[in-house]
């Protein structure tokens, strides 16, 4: 016990004389060995390094896993030497309450085949991303955590001995100027100032050799960031690669969804808009031209429909047809809303703008996938696909 309340006693003192040392020199009231410009260069390479390495690998953190949360609970796993339980991806996630509300709303109709198609695609993208996390992080973070964790803690350690050392070395060239400054003022006691001059000088010697050698240790571990920067380069082409074909599989991906829904989607719309316009098919020719107008015309039509003229076949009807001529019924107009853009082919046609509504109704004889619209005092011949009938 005795031993260690020396031992104690004896390193607080050198540290609060090295304090006192260090706060002397950054007030100019002391000397500082100064190292070479070389030196200073590594250090600060050195430096920056360690501190854009903790940046960049922090943004990649976020980058791979947004919720901070999850972050620290990875890290807590990480520090128990635990692993990592899986997780389940924002698009896995998705994709799950996708397939559960196709079944729910019927997996045969339109919706639910929709919702199974985009759903199964939010599974590949999330399995995609989950094998890109992993790759990122294999390849990439854990060597910069590597450095950070062992190489830069192996720097940081050598420095502190070297500015321990240098410290020591700086104090020892102050005893020897002071025991040499007494001697040339106390000359009749030469002998006793002599042996203090050469009990500094031998302290001076060993404590130089400690902080060349030291000096040398530290040179060659700054020496070897260029080493590191050559390991990261490597690293950093292999999460670029990595992140390629990420990106590259998920654009595949959402390349076929948007055929399948493409080849699907005429197929809905037109199938809706179809079963709406079969019960407006034109009355027999015998018809008489009262009875006609009644039959034609019921209390509340699915999309309405202008007479038939009589003595006039349909498709003559159509061919010789003038949207601009044509008046709408005098009863049951439907309101549409334009799902996508569309631009007219010519002057029959009504150009559309996404989400504007308008006025729609159908024509007998014609084709069940058009429809003549207005808006305001513009009218013309419509595509089907890109509305959506309201009550």
């Amino acid at each position: 016990m005795d031993f260690n309340v020396k031992k104690l006693a004896s390193d607080a003192g050198v540290f609060f004389s090295r304090a006192m040392q260090f706060t002397e020199e950054k007030l100019g009231q002391a000397e500082k060995t100064e190292l070479d410009a070389h030196f200073e260069n590594l250090l600060a390479r050195a430096d920056s390094t360690k501190n854009w390495t903790e940046k960049i690998l922090r943004q990649t953190e976020v980058l791979l896993q947004p919720n901070p949360s999850a972050r620290v609970e990875e890290f807590l796993y990480e520090k128990l030497d635990r692993k990592v339980p899986s997780r389940v991806t924002n698009g896995e996630l998705l994709a799950q309450y996708m397939t559960e509300a196709a079944n729910d709303f019927g997996p045969g109709t339109p919706y639910g085949k929709t919702l199974i198609k985009v759903g199964e695609t939010q599974r590949r993208l999330g399995a995609a991303e989950r094998d890109f996390i992993h790759s990122a992080s294999i390849n990439f973070l854990t060597p910069l955590r590597n450095f950070l964790e062992g190489d830069w803690r192996t720097i940081s350690k050598e420095r502190r001995i070297l500015q321990n050392c240098r410290l020591d070395l700086d104090a020892c060239k102050a005893r020897l100027k002071k025991a040499k400054a007494a001697e040339a003022k106390a000359a009749c006691e030469g002998d006793l100032w002599s042996d203090e001059v050469e009990k500094a000088e031998h302290e001076l010697r060993l404590t130089q050799t400690e902080f060349d050698r030291q000096a040398e240790v530290t040179r060659l571990l700054l020496e070897g960031i260029s080493s590191t920067h050559v390991n990261h380069l490597r690293c950093l082409h292999e999460f670029v690669e990595s992140q390629t074909n990420y990106y590259a599989q998920c654009y595949q991906y959402m390349l076929d969804l948007q055929k399948q829904l493409g080849s699907s989607k005429g197929e809905i719309f037109s199938g809706t808009f179809v079963g709406n316009t079969e019960s407006s098919s034109p009355p027999p020719a015998a018809t008489s031209p009262p009875a006609v107008g009644a039959a034609t015309l019921p209390a509340v039509p699915t999309i309405p429909v202008v007479p038939t003229i009589v003595g006039v076949p349909n498709t003559v009807a159509e061919s010789v047809l003038n949207p601009n001529e044509v008046k709408p019924p005098a009863s049951g107009t439907r309101k549409a809303r334009v799902l996508y853009d569309y631009e007219a082919a010519d002057s029959s046609e009504l150009a559309l703008l996404a989400d504007e509504m308008i006025t729609v109704y159908s024509l007998p004889g014609m084709d069940p996938d058009w429809l003549i619209g207005e808006r305001g005092n513009q009218k013309g011949k419509v595509p089907v696909t890109y509305l959506e009938l309201l009550s």
